[in-house]
């Protein structure tokens, strides 16, 4: 069974679809739970009733079941506590800002 460690570094290969971050760097994942070979994600949106939700979801499970010693997955979508762009890692949030210089 994959360390709660090795789960977030799989989850860096999800990316948000609106944002060229990670989900794990946006600070999109809001907990990890594993019991025996089952793994429990909570994670929230950038923005409540985003229709992009159960294609995350979806590809979040997915991941996670590609995994070594995982057999099942469960993603929970929460919105409590809010999102918020305070969330995103100090390397994201500067790579994000440098992209943006590049852009004409």
């Amino acid at each position: 069974m994959p360390t709660k460690e090795e789960i977030l570094a799989a989850l860096k290969d999800v990316y948000d679809p609106e944002i060229p971050i990670n989900i794990v760097d946006l600070g999109l994942i809001y907990d990890v739970q594993t019991e025996d070979e089952k793994v429990y994600i909570k994670l929230t949106l950038t923005a409540p009733g985003c229709p992009l939700s159960e294609l995350l979801s979806s590809e979040v499970r997915e991941r996670l079941l590609q995994l070594e010693g995982v057999k099942e997955a469960s993603v929970e979508v929460v919105w409590d506590p809010p999102w918020t762009p305070e969330r995103i890692n100090k390397e994201a949030l500067e790579k994000l800002f440098d992209q943006r210089k590049m852009e004409p």
